[in-house]
């Protein structure tokens, strides 16, 4: 396998049946928590930022190479959106757990915008986009859903 596939496959993850994205997304989101747990929130956004900007052309010439957008086997994508939403909510193991289940849910039904995105947008760019889009959304849902666990008292069941 060549270094572009390994790295568009997140270390081959998305070469995995079924539900490649789902693989993809977990083994980012372990790469996350390493990240958070020896760095900083703040360091995983802006990888995510990075990961985002230098996968937009790797993707762009696999695409050429294989003569399909989109393909399944690429992950990074997922990688990028889980990366994301653990930005935008993480804090506990609650916001962890929420963020994957609403990133996945925007991923897989695209809804509104995100879908948008997937049909309108070509290349490594709209390969990206949907799952940027998936994964503040997920995030913002995963704060919304603490904060009125919050607002009812709720505060043991997140901590």
């Amino acid at each position: 396998m060549n270094f572009e596939k390994f790295f568009l496959t997140f270390f081959g993850l998305g070469l995995i049946k079924p539900a490649p994205g789902t693989w993809g997304t977990i083994g980012g989101l372990l790469v996350a928590l390493l990240i958070i747990k020896f760095l900083t929130i703040e360091t995983l956004f802006l990888c995510s930022i990075l990961l985002f900007l230098v996968s937009i052309n790797i993707i762009n010439n696999y695409e050429k190479k294989i003569g399909s957008h989109d393909n399944s086997e690429i992950v990074i994508d997922e990688v990028v959106g889980i990366w994301i939403a653990l930005s935008i909510s993480s804090g506990s193991w609650l916001a962890i757990i929420l963020s994957f289940i609403y990133f996945r849910a925007f991923d897989i039904y695209k809804p509104s915008v995100i879908g948008r995105a997937d049909r309108d947008v070509k290349g490594g760019l709209g390969v990206l986009l949907d799952d940027i889009l998936a994964g503040a959304f997920g995030g913002l849902l995963s704060l919304m859903t603490i904060g009125a666990l919050m607002k009812f008292g709720l505060e043991n069941f997140i901590f």
